[in-house]
């Protein structure tokens, strides 16, 4: 095992960690290290191994497949896992959407979307969102807002983009419905002040705001932005690659909303862990996409796609949304107890299995060292988290779907012991 340590100072330092641990294998919601120890994981690697670290059923397809195929390129041929999975995808996505492109990673489908809109819609502008997270990638940096240290010393960025307020109502101290409607209406003002409808390609968010802060936008917001989007002939792109398969105890945190995007973008949990992600839209929509303007080595990936496929057949035979739903509500309830008691907790928040810690400081201000010493008393205690939000003053709570009840019970004993040593 010393060879393998001794190339860690090989690796590149651009990429900042939250542990040192070196992984030996995952199972279930638990990461072993190469000593043995477990780890509780409710990280499931930034909201990827939705179904757990190595379902036994997405294994057995990635074993399948790579005895049969491993590389099957887009533009040259068809091959049956993709076709398999496009299968699959009709069944839970919207009917209007009947459109598929695959890439690889969720900065790419992001920037595929953009792509897409700006050739269906022969308009230039993209509005996001404050606390917006989509990548960062050259183009997708202009579009995530998040933290500075995405786009610092990279400028200058992409043109044409333009930044309205998230609805994140604990920050602004407001009811969900005095957010909401505030929101509408300086979107209503940015259109009418900054980029105008003629101009305006595509409204882009996140369906629960996900980097910067897991907030989850009232349900009026988000009808209320379908409807600017449709009177104004603007493309609705939800981005549901930290929200999507199942996180927020739905296939897509658009459902909660009762709304239908025109283009979905999703990646992470699609395929348990397998680098594979998706542009989704109206086939009608799609056609005036340049064909040969945009494209990809790798997309759409033979492995992948198995795994997406049988990922999507495990969470529906195993009933994972409503487990989502289920622990979703156990986690918050426990969570919003430990409320009462600390202080330090501003606000508790989330919809199924993406759920936030918010702390602040007597003076309501964000709380970054108490989130940080939490963090690190839980991973002592061999639970591993990780923050998010502007000011890193949030503790995401991101477990597999398919979490048992006793494991979110063992989260909840560390998470309120490292709150008795760092707050107590």
């Amino acid at each position: 095992m010393c060879a393998v340590k001794d190339a860690i100072p090989n690796l590149s330092p651009v990429w900042t960690r939250s542990t040192n641990i070196i992984v030996a294998k995952g199972e279930g919601s638990y990461l072993y290290d190469i000593e043995g120890n477990a780890y509780l994981d409710f990280t499931s690697g930034i909201g990827v191994t939705n179904t757990g670290h190595c379902h036994p059923r997405v294994v057995e397809a990635i074993r399948k497949q790579a005895g049969l195929l491993l590389h099957g390129q887009a533009a040259i041929v068809y091959h049956q896992p993709m076709l398999e999975l496009v299968e699959e995808l009709k069944t839970i996505v919207p009917k209007s959407i009947d459109g598929f492109f695959f890439s690889n990673s969720g900065a790419e489908a992001v920037e595929g979307a953009i792509k897409l809109a700006r050739h269906a819609t022969k308009k230039p502008n993209i509005i996001v969102f404050q606390g917006s997270f989509h990548g960062r990638t050259v183009g997708t940096m202009a579009l995530t807002t998040s933290k500075t240290i995405y786009r610092s010393g990279y400028q200058p960025l992409m043109p044409g983009v333009a930044v309205a307020p998230y609805p994140y109502s604990y920050r602004y101290g407001w009811s969900d419905e005095q957010t909401s409607q505030w929101c509408l209406e300086e979107l209503e003002w940015l259109l009418h002040s900054q980029t105008a409808p003629f101009e305006t390609a595509a409204i882009l968010i996140e369906s629960v705001l996900g980097e910067g802060g897991y907030v989850v936008p009232p349900k009026s917001f988000m009808q209320g932005l379908r409807e600017i989007c449709t009177k104004n002939e603007i493309l609705l792109i939800c981005d549901e690659i930290q929200s999507g398969f199942g996180r927020t105890g739905k296939w897509f945190a658009f459902e909660h909303f009762d709304i239908v995007p025109d283009i979905i973008t999703c990646a992470k949990g699609l395929a348990s862990g397998m680098p594979i992600s998706g542009v989704f839209s109206s086939l009608e929509i799609m056609k005036k996409w340049i064909p040969g303007s945009h494209g990809g080595t790798y997309g759409g990936n033979a492995v992948a796609a198995a795994a997406a496929t049988a990922t999507i057949q495990a969470m529906r035979d195993e009933k994972m949304l409503e487990n989502a739903q289920e622990r979703g509500r156990q986690m918050i309830n426990g969570l919003k107890s430990l409320q009462k008691k600390y202080a330090v907790i501003g606000d508790v928040r989330g919809i199924g299995l993406m759920i936030a810690i918010e702390f602040r400081d007597a003076k309501r201000k964000p709380d970054a060292d108490t989130t940080k010493a939490v963090i690190e008393a839980c991973k002592r205690r061999n639970l591993l988290l990780l923050n998010c939000g502007t000011w890193n003053n949030n503790i995401r709570i991101i477990p597999p779907i398919n979490v048992k009840e006793k494991e979110i019970e063992k989260a909840l004993a560390i998470i309120e012991d490292a709150l008795k040593e760092v707050a107590g």
